[in-house]
């Protein structure tokens, strides 16, 4: 969870935006997992990592060259 909060501040979006784009879940999930409602499976989590891997956030000195 605190990756994917990292993450998403690091792109200036939501946790849940990230989430949405990495396993196409709905935009509810996030909001559950934070309440402790539900969590997600570890297929789940491994394609969020997966997906943060391969779209690494720009470093403020990336996006200015």
């Amino acid at each position: 969870m605190d990756m994917v909060r990292a993450y998403a501040d690091a792109l200036g979006v939501r946790p849940s935006t990230v989430i949405q784009r990495a396993a196409k879940l709905g935009g509810s999930a996030w909001s559950k997992w934070e309440a402790g409602d539900g969590s997600p499976t570890l297929k789940t989590a491994d394609k969020i990592v997966k997906y943060m891997e391969q779209n690494p956030a720009q470093t403020e000195t990336e996006t200015t060259l």
